[in-house]
């Protein structure tokens, strides 16, 4: 896999890296991660879909190789970034592909910068729910079908733990639940090293605002043809997938059955069924 690697620098003076590879004058396919994610994390679809595609994965401010400064760890600060990578290096016909928190990045730029919708072609939207923190008024059931895993409590202690002295070991432990039981050692522990990336006080403040938002009344705004991936086995359940793609018009949606890969974290553990799937979409005009 040849790549290169590029950055731009937000008008607040951070600079944000990215990693790009394959065709240069092909349709664009931008990776956004997920929480304490890196860019590099998504090298099986680097290497699968830069013969047909441009394909730039980021790193998010904090994360991966980027800047890591001591402000901006909210959605809507990332959102901004994300609209700075696509206006400053001026990409056209964008499919956004985005990874758990990196939905709520897209959501986040959907919803704020309207007028730069017109650069994007498609969406992808990987495993996150809408609203993460569950109503103690819903009725039941709502929570499930919503994949809302935590409570305003629940979220409040997971930062504490972060910042506390055994941050790290509650970072890998919660990191580990996020994957299939047949991970491998070696895969688990890169991973561990990719996300030890992001400073744990950082962590913390993006967990606890991501955790917050609420993007239910941004799906039925999106225009564009969306793919949405869940996975039977992750911690949000795939009954939350299949709502957000009911409430995104003419959208279409996969789901990974536990047995094949079916974490979280499903195109790494099932790159060959999760590329296939990917590929059909883009195919599709």
């Amino acid at each position: 896999m040849s790549t290169s690697s590029g950055s731009i620098t937000t008008f607040d003076g951070v600079t944000l890296r990215y990693i790009t590879a394959g065709n240069t004058s092909g349709p664009v396919l931008l990776l956004i991660p997920g929480w304490v994610q890196t860019a590099i994390q998504w090298r099986k679809q680097i290497a699968y879909f830069s013969t047909n595609y441009r394909v730039i994965a980021i790193d998010h401010r904090g994360q991966g190789d980027s800047d890591k400064p001591g402000r901006g760890y909210r959605i809507t600060r990332l959102a901004a970034d994300l609209h700075e990578v696509i206006t400053q290096l001026d990409l056209e016909d964008v499919t956004l592909c985005g990874h758990s928190m990196g939905c709520s990045v897209i959501w986040g730029y959907w919803d704020t910068f309207e007028a730069s919708r017109k650069r994007v072609s498609r969406l992808i939207l990987i495993d996150q729910s809408p609203c993460m923190i569950a109503d103690p008024a819903w009725e039941s059931g709502v929570a499930k079908s919503l994949g809302a895993i935590f409570t305003h409590a629940k979220t409040l202690e997971m930062g504490a733990s972060l910042r506390a002295a055994g941050g790290h070991e509650f970072a890998s432990a919660f990191l580990r639940s996020l994957f299939s039981p047949l991970l491998s050692t070696e895969d688990f522990e890169w991973m561990v090293q990719q996300c030890s990336k992001m400073k744990l006080e950082d962590a913390a403040a993006l967990l606890v605002n991501h955790a917050a938002q609420d993007w239910r009344d941004v799906l039925p705004t999106i225009t564009v043809p969306t793919l949405v991936v869940g996975a039977e086995g992750s911690v949000m359940g795939g009954e939350c997938s299949r709502w957000i793609a009911s409430q995104i018009p003419g959208s279409r949606v996969e789901i990974f059955e536990e047995d094949e890969g079916g974490s979280h974290f499903m195109f790494w553990e099932n790159d060959a069924k999760f590329n296939t799937i990917v590929e059909e979409f883009l195919q599709k005009r």
